[in-house]
């Protein structure tokens, strides 16, 4: 085939509007070449071969090199607008990514931003969450990759892994890093989200040091490096050979499962599960932990078939939102709320990074489920037989686990939101259990929040529990595990508020306004009932690196413990979507069977009308309450 150099790589395979054909000469090898002038872009790709595809997109302007007849080419690119690396990746909606360059052109700028002996010759691991677009995407990165000089591409059958799986995967396969694709918990499909980060050789998200620099390399590119190779068939295991570069298409669950057996008593989790008295049920809600859940819950650990709800990963989510909370996943809700539900439920998110973890009626909000994993780790998990070396919770995060930190004399850290910083304190070995009040929850043995590891925790926690129950005995339940932790530490009543997708001026001003209201405070200041301790905009130094990082969240704290907390979010795709935390700790055990919406309500209250928010936003309800 001819090369021609006024065609332009485009970051989708649909071909028409996004890529250059004027002075192209058709080749004679394709068969599609005149049928892809007339087509619709972001539809006709779906349906046409994508070898055949990539064949007519990926052109050059110049050969640089040509090593065992692995050609690398330039593409001549100009910046794009709008590609800031937010707290958990690029993200943004697919038909951004779809347009003329804007994959590759990200793509590119974390290569021209890492250390050439970060990757060259290297391996890097590839997965993503099954979202509409990782295949297409999955290609691009690969030629992209090999033109940057990496050695091996080692990615997930389908595109398919899990977040936390890449970095077990990284961290098994002594990888230099890896890229994950996914918008996490967002929605798919052609009219949502997509997204793609970058994990280190530890297996952590890329540190802010190297997600600027990408972001300022976005705004001077003006080549990409690639080569011109077949799409890679993805749908079948196995390495396939291009001069030095190689792709090796892997089992995406076989290296996690092989950690999780390392970590847990799968033998203590088996009996539970055997017990004819217990039933659990976990969602994947369409998402990636369906090509998991089966071989761990079911093969593994005897669970029923039938115990996996929404087992099968569809490329839009089987059209929900695949966010494991009460509102996305009702349907799970509403089997546990049935007065003869199942004991145990779970679910995860799009990534399989996030956890939401349900009794018998009976919900177990994030900031107490870490702590409670972390109050029964050394007992129940064989992992932490020597003692957990370190705890820590984004700081929005209830203060549960502080009080398991304080009673067990454990090392205790308060970071930003983003697991990066957890990382950090993991690597250099004083953390071992963290989580975040997002649903995120994980430990040190890999860098990302993990959910089926957390389901297994709660599992563990429970069999332990029960280990000399038998079928016919009354069982310790999941409400039961809670109520005596609360009884022991106390109870942090915590809420949060999600006004998602809301306009981005309305809610810059908003957070500029309560900047500038804690400016003035003082402490003694009288908020209703509540005396002011202090307000802040949180600020973190890390204790290992000595970065700092501000304004991560304005904070209101009161002196009996009360916390009122707002902060943007940086895990959507479009607009702004504010959240604000309330949090009361009651020590009181008569008064811990409250409803958490009634036990904060002075406290919620008290935000709305402190912020201002529904004259800053318009917004007079949450699109989310957890």
């Amino acid at each position: 085939m001819a090369f021609s150099p006024n065609l332009r790589l485009s970051s989708t395979l649909s071909p028409p509007k996004l890529i250059n054909l004027t002075n192209a000469k058709p080749s004679s090898s394709s068969s599609y070449s005149s049928s892809l002038l007339n087509c619709s872009p972001f539809v006709f790709s779906r349906n046409l071969p994508l070898r055949n595809l990539s064949s007519l997109i990926i052109r050059a302007s110049s050969t640089v090199t040509e090593p065992e007849a692995l050609k690398v080419y330039t593409v001549p690119t100009k910046p794009i607008e709008g590609q800031k690396t937010g707290t958990s990746g690029l993200r943004k909606k697919v038909k951004v990514f779809m347009e003329d360059n804007y994959l590759a052109n990200w793509i590119q700028a974390l290569f021209n931003s890492l250390p050439p002996e970060d990757f060259e010759n290297g391996l890097l691991v590839l997965g993503g969450d099954g979202r509409y677009f990782n295949k297409e995407a999955a290609q691009v990165i690969i030629k992209i990759a090999a033109g940057n000089g990496v050695g091996k591409i080692l990615v997930g059958k389908e595109g398919i892994m899990s977040t936390p799986a890449v970095s077990a995967v990284i961290r098994k396969r002594k990888a230099n890093g890896g890229f994950i694709m996914s918008a996490s918990h967002n929605p798919g499909g052609p009219d949502y989200d997509w997204g793609i980060k970058f994990n280190y050789s530890s297996g952590q998200p890329a540190p802010e040091s190297i997600t600027d620099k990408i972001y300022g390399n976005t705004l001077s590119i003006s080549e990409i490096k690639m080569v011109d190779i077949p799409d890679v068939d993805l749908s079948h295991l196995g390495v396939t050979k291009y001069g030095k570069f190689s792709v090796e298409v892997v089992d995406p669950v076989s290296d996690y499962l092989e950690l999780m057996e390392t970590v847990f008593d799968f033998s203590l989790i088996r009996s539970l599960l055997s017990l004819d008295d217990f039933r659990l049920v976990f969602d994947a809600m369409h998402a990636v932990t369906g090509a998991y859940a089966e071989p761990i819950f079911v093969d593994k650990l005897g669970a029923s078939t039938n115990s996996i709800l929404n087992g099968v990963p569809l490329e839009d989510f089987g059209h929900g939102h695949p966010d494991p909370n009460l509102t996305y996943a009702k349907d799970l809700v509403n089997i546990l709320y049935k007065e003869d539900g199942p004991d145990f439920g779970a679910a995860s998110d799009g990534d399989g990074d996030r956890n939401m973890i349900l009794g018998r009626e009976f919900f177990v909000t994030p900031s107490d489920s870490v702590a409670i994993i972390a109050a029964n780790a050394q007992s129940a998990i064989p992992y932490f037989q020597s003692g957990p070396k370190g705890l820590a919770r984004s700081m929005p995060t209830s203060g549960a686990l502080d009080r398991v930190a304080q009673k067990l004399n454990l090392p205790f850290y308060e970071v930003p939101t983003g697991w990066k910083f957890f990382g950090n304190l993991m690597d250099a070995g004083v953390l071992s259990i963290c989580g975040e009040e997002s649903f995120g929850t994980g430990s040190d043995h890999i860098r990302e929040k993990d959910g089926i590891w957390a389901v297994l925790a709660w599992l563990s926690i429970l069999a332990y529990r029960n280990k000399d129950k038998k079928s016919g005995d009354r069982l310790i339940s999941v409400s039961d595990v809670v109520k005596e932790h609360w009884a022991t530490y106390g109870r942090n009543y915590f809420s949060r508020y999600d006004y998602e997708e809301c306009e981005s001026e309305g809610a810059n001003k908003m957070v500029e306004y309560l900047r500038d209201l804690i400016s003035k405070s003082k402490e003694g200041d009288i908020y209703g009932d509540y005396v002011l301790q202090f307000a802040d905009d949180f600020t973190y130094t890390d204790p290992v690196d000595g970065s700092v990082v501000s304004k991560q969240g304005v904070r209101f704290v009161f002196t009996d413990g009360s916390r009122i907390i707002f902060r943007l979010s940086g895990t959507g795709s479009a607009g702004a979507t504010v959240r604000v935390y309330i949090e009361q700790y009651e020590p009181d055990v008569s008064k811990h069977d409250m409803d958490a919406q009634i036990a904060l309500k002075p406290l919620i209250d008290l935000a709305l009308s402190v912020s201002k928010l529904k004259d800053f936003t318009g917004r007079e309800k949450p699109t989310v309450i957890t």
